[in-house]
């Protein structure tokens, strides 16, 4: 299963665009900091991620303000080139 829940920051959004079948795309980046629990002991985390979301998520991802927490999930996938990982928003809490 490939499925990712995550508490982040919008830090930055880019312009709407359209893939080349007409559906609306919306490129973002993403802050995580929390502290969790390794092996019972606390290890603060901080991460950003590249993110997008596409088609009707977009509308809501384009209203979230920058710097405002907000839980989202999804699914990883590869980048075009294959050199890294996206996060594939599919919904917003």
């Amino acid at each position: 299963m490939n499925r990712l829940v995550l508490a982040a920051k919008l830090i930055e959004k880019s312009a709407l665009r359209y893939t080349p079948a007409g559906i609306p795309a919306l490129d973002l980046q993403l802050m995580h900091e929390s502290t969790v629990s390794e092996d019972g002991q606390p290890r603060k985390v901080s991460m950003e991620i590249r993110a997008v979301g596409i088609g009707g998520i977009t509308s809501r991802l384009q209203s979230v303000a920058l710097g405002v927490p907000v839980e989202m999930a999804g699914f990883l996938a590869a980048t075009r080139n294959g050199k890294g990982i996206v996060f594939h928003v599919t919904e917003v809490a």
